[in-house]
């Protein structure tokens, strides 16, 4: 994208068993998006007669033979909206539930240099948040805060939102093995775009609750989301606070450990000694459980602190843009 010059945006639907709904949402998107591609994944109806049927020019089908999962169907849309020139690749679910009149509100942002990702928040002004059932709230709200902690993007809320735009340029630097195939597909570009340290954006977009059928479960979300979700906070703490970087976090991190791991054990040790014994613990050896305790949870939370005030603020795509543009005049060079 030259400077000055209007982005190609291109638009995935990941659709499957979407036959009812997937003529009306290819009709919603606007005209300024220059391509649209459908993937099927692997549907038993109609659903790619229905968009074939279409006739609608910017739209490219893409089959998938079995239903590998909205995660698999995605970056097989990506794969062909890079092919196509894409600049901006946006996320469109084929249910009907992401409005397509706010797609230029989704894009702005990384028009402007702002971002390199941006995604859809139902959830910006909280009415929507009461309105919502208490048992999902608080699901909700527990969910996002392991994502926050898994990505370090601790601004962004609603994480499982799929209505998504992200850069070409970063696009392309995402490792595609790291997506997940399925549901949690959302959650692990957060997780992908953490490592990249690019800027993610939320964007208020309600969202439209029509009658179709969800095909997962607040249950199986929390089950499925939560071992991930740990080993994602795990990995992201050593790679961006031990292995690339070693910060006053990093220090916190193993001074409030040592400290909370000496009072619980030297704690637990002496009161298993005195209800064995039947004495009860002099004050000075409470006093060394304490302690420890008290001033290693306050280098913990110190810790957060520090990360919360760390996220990525400075867009990548600009620098990537010139690694390629570097790449491909490098190659130019040598062929001449």
């Amino acid at each position: 994208m030259a400077a000055g010059q209007a982005p190609t945006i291109a638009v995935v639907v990941p659709a499957y068993l979407a036959a009812e709904r997937i003529q009306t949402v290819l009709s919603e998107i606007p005209a300024l998006v220059a391509h649209i591609v459908v993937v099927d994944d692997g549907s038993g109806d109609a659903t790619a007669a229905t968009v074939e049927a279409a006739r609608e020019q910017r739209v490219h089908l893409s089959r998938h033979d079995i239903s590998r999962g909205v995660g698999a169907a995605m970056l097989s849309g990506y794969e062909a909206a890079l092919g196509l020139g894409a600049d901006i690749v946006v996320k469109i679910d084929s249910d009907g539930q992401m409005d397509p009149r706010y797609l230029p509100a989704l894009v702005r942002p990384i028009v402007l240099g702002a971002a390199d990702y941006t995604k859809g928040n139902r959830f910006l002004h909280g009415r929507e948040l009461r309105a919502m059932p208490g048992r999902r709230r608080v699901g909700n709200r527990g969910l996002s805060f392991l994502v926050k902690l898994a990505s370090g993007y601790w601004p962004v809320f609603d994480p499982a939102n799929g209505y998504t735009a992200i850069h070409s340029a970063v696009l392309r630097a995402v490792d595609r093995s790291s997506i997940a195939p399925r549901f949690f597909f959302e959650t692990s570009m957060l997780l992908e775009l953490s490592r990249l340290r690019a800027v993610v954006v939320d964007v208020y977009i309600p969202a439209r609750y029509r009658d179709e059928p969800s095909h997962l479960s607040a249950r199986r979300a929390a089950v499925g989301f939560l071992g991930p979700l740990i080993k994602g906070a795990w990995q992201r703490l050593i790679r961006q606070y031990f292995v690339q970087d070693f910060t006053s976090v990093s220090l916190f991190v193993v001074s409030g450990t040592l400290l909370v791991l000496f009072g619980l054990i030297w704690g637990v040790w002496h009161w298993a000694i005195s209800n064995r014994d039947g004495v009860p613990a002099t004050t000075g050896t409470v006093m060394l459980a304490v302690l420890p305790l008290v001033i290693g949870f306050q280098l913990l939370l110190q810790a957060i602190t520090q990360d919360i005030a760390n996220v990525p603020r400075d867009p990548i795509h600009g620098s990537l843009l010139e690694v390629e543009r570097d790449g491909v005049a490098d190659g130019a060079g040598v062929r001449g």
